[in-house]
């Protein structure tokens, strides 16, 4: 297929083929015993014998076959008895390399002008901005320097990266995305950024990259099996836990409350809630989450933490240093502590605070105490 269609030496050689001083040839002592059509690497053999000239690169296959010796390449002003062509049109025309050719460029310059006029309007708020591999450039240059070789995702050990489909249109198409449904990012691994041949994904150290923010996680409290108040749940505080990140801490939700309506020690829920300035997006908790309670358990139909992105949530620099960035940020945060938030019951989207007090030790999960 490649050679008879696609081979791009072969078009352009077809489409300066009106020029050729030599042409294969057939002479009338053709016996029609089809060797010459069977043989043919490219089709170049009309059903009638007679040569597509457009096709023929003068192997010289079907001449070697050919048992009365009909075939001649000579020069295109020879004078021979050739075999006549047939009256009327054979049905069997086969689409040549430059038809392909020019088909093949003209749907390109359709699909470039309409990825320009109806690309992805990324200063949109419904713009979609899919998680894309850590140490990504910024999506405007992303989409412009990555020439969708899927070099990354290959490169990827644990399939997390995949290429993207029609989610962000044309812009987007076949460029990596990170599928933290399926997997999440291993804090000790840089194979994409050393695999880019463009460096839309930057190479940088290993220590950069685990400071680098892919996006933020992000608890949906309404379908969280705590926050909802249907049983505890710590996978994603887990994963996080192992992972070395340490971004999601255990609060309690929805607690009894007393005659003086304060909570009651050791009731309640403990839930996940995410640390935004040591949360990475790396997308272990959300697999996590999607692979036991989604898929394992069928206890939800999407994972309850999900990783977005967007302006402050994710690092996409051209150039700098990730591990400045985060202690820029360290610098600049303030110091006084984050009340712990509680969840009363019957208002599940109306939290109220509460002191922040430490949960009782026999609550917390044993790895824990």
């Amino acid at each position: 297929f490649w050679c008879r269609y696609v081979c791009p030496t072969g078009a352009v050689f077809s489409l300066v083929s009106p020029l050729r001083l030599t042409q294969r040839n057939v002479e009338a002592s053709c016996i029609k015993c089809g060797q010459c059509r069977r043989i043919c690497p490219f089709a170049a053999v009309a059903a009638d014998f007679t040569t597509r000239a457009a096709d023929c690169t003068f192997c010289q296959a079907c001449g070697g076959v050919c048992p009365s010796r009909a075939i001649q390449f000579t020069p295109r002003w020879n004078r021979l008895d050739l075999l006549p062509a047939a009256a009327t049109p054979t049905s069997d025309v086969a689409f040549s390399r430059r038809g392909f050719l020019v088909a093949a460029v003209a749907s390109g310059t359709i699909a470039v002008g309409t990825r320009r006029i109806l690309g992805e309007n990324l200063t949109s708020q419904s713009a979609v901005l899919p998680v894309r591999p850590p140490c990504s450039v910024p999506e405007s240059q992303f989409l412009q320097m990555c020439i969708r070789c899927q070099a990354c995702t290959k490169a990827c050990p644990s399939e997390l990266l995949q290429p993207l489909r029609f989610q962000q249109g044309l812009e987007g198409l076949w460029t990596p995305y990170a599928n933290t449904d399926w997997a999440g990012c291993d804090p000790h691994c840089h194979r994409c950024g050393e695999a880019c041949p463009t460096k839309a994904i930057r190479a940088v150290p290993l220590e950069e990259k685990q400071a680098a923010r892919m996006g933020l996680s992000v608890v949906d409290t309404r379908t969280c099996l705590p926050h909802a108040g249907r049983e505890n749940c710590h996978l994603c505080h887990q994963a996080c836990k192992l992972a070395g990140h340490d971004a999601i801490e255990l609060v309690r939700v929805r607690p009894e409350l007393d005659d003086d309506g304060l909570p009651l020690p050791g009731t309640g829920y403990l839930a996940p809630s995410v640390q935004p300035d040591k949360c990475v997006g790396c997308g272990l908790c959300q697999s996590r989450c999607y692979n036991v309670n989604v898929r394992r358990k069928s206890l939800l139909t999407r994972a309850a933490i999900h990783v977005e992105t967007g302006q402050g949530k994710e690092d996409r620099l051209s150039s700098g240093s990730y591990l400045a960035l985060r202690q820029q940020e360290r610098r600049g945060k303030p110091t006084s502590a984050a009340p712990i938030t509680f969840q009363l019951p019957g208002q599940p989207n109306a939290p109220a605070t509460a002191p922040a007090t430490q949960p009782a030790s026999n609550d917390l999960p044993d790895f824990m105490q």
